[in-house]
């Protein structure tokens, strides 16, 4: 085909053409495009082309010019209890196991039930969409009912089957919550947004025979599975009192190592732990504030990526950070690594960005689906504004994204090519009926 039949070429139909000043797409690694459109059709993303070629090439239903702002793919949390949200500030300043056993699990006894986890739910998926997040790994009771709430609200979640040893509001004991857990993904099998992995709480909170019984599952449905895992210093002296050995090591004695494995702070994991984690193939989800917050510490990611262990970065819970901010994650990823490995080219822009993005994608399994902007993955994109005068000027928008720029810069949201932000207003949540619900829930949890 010669030049003239090119341009004289009937341009493709479409359903959304975006037009931003920049991109990062993630992959390839390291790069900023500039005046490149991405065309998006069946929720899939079509092309990612220079501007002009764009329009010669395509024809959208809906087209969104955005001249001061930076595309990337939506954000991952990968560790979350989003409904926990309702219980924001109730337990301020407090080290991990007194804010559990004093005031968390006490609260939770007492007034978690289904129409707890479904508010809780909404008011977390609200506040990670509205803040760029676009899939989220969730960890809590009630699974069937977040599932619920997570389908409602539009953004994609991987929702944890959680096992707990002893008796809560939701199951009897760790069978139970199994039972249950497996019964809310078997209902749930065939919505696009949703997936499941097993969730065992943590070493000091499940056996060895449900650990057992946890590989075997995973093994047998193609499950991952993430746990909280050497939050603590106590929790790894108290293993070694216990069991004779540090809590990863009792996990790979059972079976849990593996590539679907997702450790969730790994705040002590020494040289040898890392080692481990590296030979099997297993994750990080990496929730910096939280550690800090509760003062467990610093997790050593600079050498858990030196070692090519894959990270990706969560919030936790509402409960113990106290937002569900991933770019305050981002932030507080890159400052506090440079920081526990004394070197200022630690954990970059570009590694961060990544580790918000593809590798928590990569660490759920959805990495060919998400977590990058490439021809055929699933158009689940945000768009962040740089050009507020408080973040002026901007000489690179990658670092700008992660030093400088927040939450509140977020402009749009798309889930599967569906805009769920338009303009920093949301298209279909109503959040005065949204706050009227968590008002009530504030209202019993005080008296």
């Amino acid at each position: 085909m010669n030049e003239s039949s090119k341009d004289n070429a009937i341009p493709t139909k479409i359903d959304l053409l975006i037009h931003p000043r920049w991109v990062v797409p993630i992959e390839p690694r390291g790069i900023v495009l500039e005046d490149h459109a991405i065309a998006v059709h069946g929720g899939r993303i079509v092309g990612l082309l220079p501007a002009n070629e764009a329009r010669n090439r395509f024809e959208a239903t809906d087209t969104v010019h955005l001249g001061e702002h930076v595309l990337l793919p939506g954000l991952v949390n990968l560790h979350t209890h989003a409904a926990m949200s309702l219980l924001r500030g109730y337990a301020d300043d407090l080290p991990l196991m007194r804010w559990l056993e004093d005031k968390i699990w006490p609260t939770e006894g007492r007034w978690v039930s289904p129409d707890f986890v479904h508010t809780g739910t909404r008011l977390a998926a609200a506040e990670m969409l509205r803040g760029g997040v676009t899939c989220c790994q969730d960890m809590y009771f009630f699974p069937e009912t977040a599932a619920e709430a997570f389908v409602e609200s539009g953004i994609r979640a991987v929702i944890g089957i959680a096992v707990i040893e002893f008796p809560t509001q939701y199951a009897a004991d760790a069978s139970d919550c199994l039972a249950k857990g497996l019964a809310a993904r078997d209902r749930f099998r065939d919505t696009e947004q949703l997936s499941f992995t097993l969730a065992p709480h943590a070493p000091y909170t499940v056996s060895d025979a449900s650990f057992e019984r946890i590989a075997t599952l995973a093994a047998q449905l193609g499950l991952a599975v993430q746990i909280h895992l050497h939050e603590t210093r106590q929790e790894v002296e108290d293993s070694l009192k216990q069991y004779g050995m540090r809590p990863l090591q009792r996990l790979q004695r059972l079976g849990l190592l593996g590539p679907d494995l997702i450790a969730v702070h790994g705040v002590n994991f020494n040289d040898n732990d890392l080692e481990l984690l590296a030979q099997h193939g297993s994750s990080i989800a990496h929730c910096p504030s939280s550690n800090m917050k509760l003062a467990s510490g610093a997790a050593p990611i600079a050498t858990a990526l030196a070692c090519g262990i894959r990270v990706g970065l969560g919030t936790d819970s509402a409960a113990s950070n106290n937002r569900l901010d991933l770019f305050q994650e981002m932030r507080h990823a890159a400052l506090l690594g440079k920081l526990v490995a004394c070197d200022a080219a630690a954990l970059d822009a570009h590694t961060v960005l990544r580790m918000a993005t593809l590798d928590g994608a990569a660490a759920l399994g959805l990495d060919r689906s998400i977590g990058s902007i490439e021809t055929g993955k699933l158009a689940d994109l945000c768009a962040v504004r740089l050009d507020d005068w408080m973040i002026q000027p901007c000489f690179d928008p990658a670092s700008h994204l992660v030093y400088a720029a927040g939450r509140e810069h977020v402009s749009h949201v798309w889930v599967e090519g569906r805009s769920v932000v338009s303009n920093s207003h949301f298209d279909d949540i109503d959040v005065s009926k949204l706050l009227a619900a968590v008002r009530l829930w504030q209202n019993r949890l005080c008296r």
